[in-house]
């Protein structure tokens, strides 16, 4: 029963993603694939303050890797950069196996946990993160540079 609910979840970020868009005026974007199995990802954030005040993606691939990616969007958008990176480790944590958040902690997220049991698909659900992590790097640089 709770198996259906997540694939329910994960079914509804597939066909109606959430901030599949770009970001013309992005502080920071990055760009990820997964040459294995043809998922692709642009990432895009806008980073004000040390806060994420909008996160957005376009690309290509499995139910899985779009999903994971309009979630994420969807859950990091006004966090702090501290905050996204907890996440981040947190979500990455759950995919590995090594613990098992709460709905009240990840939200729509959890509905990837079951992903665990299937190793070939982890690096399909971590994707968009790592994307999101490389464009952080890369605009926080970029932003501190920029003072």
């Amino acid at each position: 029963m709770i198996d259906e609910l997540y694939k329910e979840v994960i079914l509804d970020h597939y066909k109606s993603p959430r901030n599949k868009r770009g970001i013309e005026a992005a502080t920071c974007s990055s760009h990820g694939n997964n040459p294995l199995c043809g998922d692709e990802v642009t990432v895009y954030a806008n980073v004000e303050d040390g806060q994420v005040t909008d996160a957005a993606f376009e690309g290509q691939g499995c139910s899985i890797s779009q999903a994971s990616a309009s979630m994420m969007t969807d859950a990091v958008g006004g966090r702090s950069l501290d905050e996204v990176h907890s996440l981040t480790k947190e979500f990455r944590a759950m995919m590995a196996g090594e613990s098992e958040p709460s709905e009240d902690e990840l939200g729509d997220l959890a509905a990837l946990r079951g992903v665990v049991r299937y190793p070939a698909r982890i690096k399909c659900a971590v994707l968009a993160w790592d994307t999101l992590e490389q464009a952080l790097e890369g605009g926080e640089a970029r932003g501190a540079a920029a003072h």
